[in-house]
């Protein structure tokens, strides 16, 4: 970014759902916001979604409109955090993918990082393309048609993308770069292989879910509902497939 003025007359789209990684959805948002871009939190519903550190419960965002509703000619740019629940909501969502489809068809940009380049892999985009993730999915997104790198930033032509949280010091202004239009695309050699998998998860992630605290009683007591709301379902529908 040349200035905090370059973003004013550009309008972005962050979508999310419940269960989005916190830091990455807020850490973008403010340097959006501080870079005077008007910015609308796109989700599945009404409301105030859930973010999350981890799998522990944070705060929550206030949406701004669901998908159903918003416009993609309305917007100029396109924010995915990720997060473990997020990007598995949203990819689910026929409204979603094709709200991403109409960004990329269009030629806008798009930035996501962590597991949110799922979303792009079920919007069946990524066939070609050259991108990194969290590294957990990049199976997913080799399999999908995409030449994986393990860089902290990633640029192909309209899209940017990062590892993770721990990538957002790059990631924040290749995005401000990308969505205002400053920085041409650097003409740099790409790889025809993908990098390897890793051989070991990252110590970080395995160090907090060891000392995360014990479920409260009305976690317990929630799951314990869904497991039983499950179970009746389940046994309704094989009651009736029996059923003459």
């Amino acid at each position: 970014m040349k200035g905090n003025g370059e973003l004013r007359q550009r309008r972005v789209a962050v979508l999310a759902a419940d269960g989005f990684e916190m830091v990455e959805l807020v850490v973008p948002l403010l340097a959006l916001r501080k870079a005077r871009a008007q910015v609308d939190v796109i989700s599945l519903r009404h409301g105030r979604i859930r973010g999350v550190n981890l799998h522990e419960p944070a705060r929550r965002v206030r949406v701004t409109k669901t998908v159903a509703e918003a416009d993609v000619n309305d917007y100029d740019a396109l924010l995915i955090p990720g997060g473990f629940i997020n990007p598995d909501l949203l990819r689910q969502s026929a409204a979603a993918r094709a709200f991403v489809q109409a960004f990329d068809a269009a030629g806008k940009p798009i930035a996501t990082l962590c597991h949110g380049p799922w979303v792009l892999a079920s919007a069946g985009l990524t066939q070609g393309r050259t991108m990194t993730s969290w590294p957990g999915i990049r199976d997913d997104l080799v399999n999908a048609g995409a030449t994986w790198l393990d860089q902290e930033v990633v640029r192909d032509g309209n899209w940017v993308t990062s590892r993770g949280p721990q990538d957002l010091r790059a990631f924040v202004p290749a995005m401000l770069d990308l969505f205002s239009g400053s920085a041409p695309e650097p003409s740099v050699a790409r790889p025809s292989q993908s990098a390897p998998q890793r051989d070991d998860p990252p110590n970080l992630v395995l160090a907090a879910m060891r000392w995360l605290p014990r479920p409260s009683i009305r976690t317990a007591a929630t799951a314990a509902l869904v497991g039983l709301w499950a179970v009746r379902r389940a046994r309704s529908k094989f009651q009736s497939t029996r059923a003459p």
